[in-house]
This record gives C-alpha cells, sequence and structure tokens, in this order.
C-alpha cells in the first residue's frame, strides 16, 4: 500500500468506525450538578469541526461524504435537537463559550438556530465576557471562534497568540504531554484548522518545521497515538509539509482493524460506553489528519505534474 493510499485508509477505517459507534456521542438528561450539562457537548463540536474539515478538503469518497454527512445530521438533529440543547445549555451557563464553540462548526456547514445566535450575542455583550479566566491558548481558541461566528474578539488574535507557548518559540526539549497538545492547538486555531497554513508566522513555522520531526519520533516511540495523531494535522498544517512516513507508518499500524485508534499503546478494556468515550477523540484525530494529509498530498503532486 502507497504512502497516500495507507494515509487515505486510516481516514475512511476512523470515519466507518465513528459512524457504526454514533450513539456514543451521547447526551445526559440529567446530568450532575458538580459536572454541568455542557461536558458531553464538546466531542459534538469536534465531530463537527472534523466533518468540516472533510467536506472543506473534497477528498472523501462518496461513502465517507455519506458517513460524515449521516454523523452530523444524527449530532444535530437527534442529540442537539435542531440546536435546542445549545440554547438549553447556554441559558444555563450563560457566561461559558461551549455552546458558541460547538455551534459555530455546524453554522457553518449549514444547521441554524437563531435563537441561539440571539443568545450568543447578548451573553458576548456581558463584562464578565471578556474577563472569563482561561489559559493563552484557550484565549486564543475564543478570539478565533468569536470571529468565525461574527462577533468582535475579546481579545485581538495577535495579542491571544503572543501569550502562548508557541509564539516565545521556547526550548523543544522542555515539549511534554500538556504543551504539546497547547503547540498543536495553537496551530490549529491560526490556521483555522488546516484551512490557511499562511496564517502562521513565518519564524513558527520555521521553528516548527525543525522540531516537529523530532516530536513526532519522540511520541511514535512513546506510542501516544492521540497526540502524535495530532502533530500530524500540524505537519499537515506547515506552508511545506514532510508527510512523514515512518509517523504514518506507525500511526496507521496502531489503528484497530475496526478502525478505532487507541489514545496509548493498545486499546482500553471496559463497557462500550467507557471505551467509546477513551478512544473517540484519537478516532476523531486520525479522520482529521487523514483527510488533511492526503488533501496536502494531492496538492503536491498536482503542482509537481504541473511544473
Amino acid at each position: 500500500m502507497s504512502g497516500i493510499q495507507q494515509i487515505h485508509e486510516v481516514g475512511a477505517k476512523a470515519l466507518k468506525w465513528l459512524h457504526a459507534h454514533r450513539e456514543g456521542f451521547r447526551l445526559e438528561d440529567d446530568p450532575s450538578p458538580e459536572a454541568g450539562m455542557l461536558d458531553r457537548f464538546k466531542p459534538l463540536g469536534e465531530l463537527a469541526l472534523i466533518g468540516k474539515v472533510i467536506f472543506r478538503e473534497g477528498v472523501a469518497g462518496s461513502q465517507q461524504a455519506s458517513l460524515a454527512r449521516s454523523l452530523l445530521d444524527h449530532a444535530w438533529h437527534e442529540l442537539l435537537d435542531s440546536g435546542h440543547r445549545l440554547l438549553e445549555g447556554q441559558r444555563r451557563e450563560s457566561l461559558s463559550p461551549v455552546p458558541m464553540e460547538v455551534y459555530v462548526p455546524f453554522k457553518e456547514l449549514g444547521y441554524r438556530h437563531q435563537g441561539l445566535e440571539a443568545a450568543v450575542r447578548l451573553n458576548h455583550r456581558l463584562a464578565s465576557s471578556a474577563r472569563l479566566e482561561v489559559l493563552p491558548v484557550r484565549r486564543l481558541g475564543l478570539s478565533t471562534i468569536e470571529r468565525r461566528f461574527g462577533l468582535p474578539a475579546n481579545l485581538p488574535e495577535d495579542e491571544a497568540f503572543r501569550r502562548t507557548w508557541l509564539a516565545a518559540r521556547p526550548e523543544p526539549w522542555t515539549v511534554e504531554g500538556h504543551i504539546g497538545y497547547d503547540i498543536t492547538h495553537t496551530v490549529f486555531h491560526l490556521t483555522d484548522w488546516g484551512e490557511s497554513p499562511g496564517g502562521l508566522p513565518p519564524e513558527t513555522a520555521e521553528y516548527l518545521a525543525l522540531w516537529l520531526p523530532v516530536w513526532l519520533d519522540d511520541w511514535l516511540d512513546l506510542k501516544r497515538w492521540d497526540l502524535l495523531g495530532e502533530l500530524l494535522v500540524v505537519d499537515a498544517c506547515l506552508p511545506e509539509p514532510t508527510l512523514d512516513a515512518a509517523a504514518w507508518r506507525g500511526f496507521a499500524a496502531a489503528q484497530e482493524p475496526d478502525g478505532a485508534m487507541p489514545v496509548f499503546e493498545g486499546m482500553p478494556e471496559g463497557d462500550a460506553e467507557s471505551v467509546f468515550d477513551l478512544v473517540y477523540h484519537s478516532t476523531l484525530v486520525a479522520a482529521f489528519a487523514s483527510a488533511l494529509a492526503v488533501s496536502r498530498s494531492l496538492s503536491d503532486l498536482s503542482s509537481a505534474a504541473s511544473a
């Protein structure tokens, strides 16, 4: 199997598993007060983001596109009650940005709820909204989601970026798990989830081009598949991606035959719901990395052919 075929197969299998296990994207009707009602909304927002990438990149076959649309329809209409559950969440937790974050990719895919949009706009005017204390990379994400929603950012994106770990280009050997995820999400936000590689400042792109191969090798050796997948996405977001063959071979080999992608080493044990909660994210990441890497591979092939 060639490199691009292997990468495509990772995404096709991941999407098939997600569709087969779509009931795992469940919401709780009566969540505990300690957990709040919005925690289980986040996976649906992640699903919508990946669905947007799949349709945007246009590399999915007809079967993949059908599965992705079926997943999105299920999430929006069945689980989110066509947006009413998000509105309920926004009314219960007026300061939370989660309903807006979940809603925006659905909105960009054509799913709309006018009542929720009005509630988000109203709550965005609260002084408390601008003073929400979050990590720098989270603030960058909020600034970008506010722009995509059509709201003025509480903190300009360039200023939000300057506060992140990656903006300082620190010593690369200090990267560990949490910093690794901060790096990946900083890149996702700056490039609008891979749509605009030019969103990376040149010096940041150069820093990543130099050190990303080392980090890929490290996380491959550690068998940290979830973070390795996100770093493969980062590679595809660079102006000149490497599409690291060794990292992709290792990532593909870690995937289960049914398409599930473990987080670390092998698949966890437990009941179906518990296993889904542990591996849905790494499986979504596999679909995301595949769509973006296949798109960049085809772009490079097209450029080489026309040169």
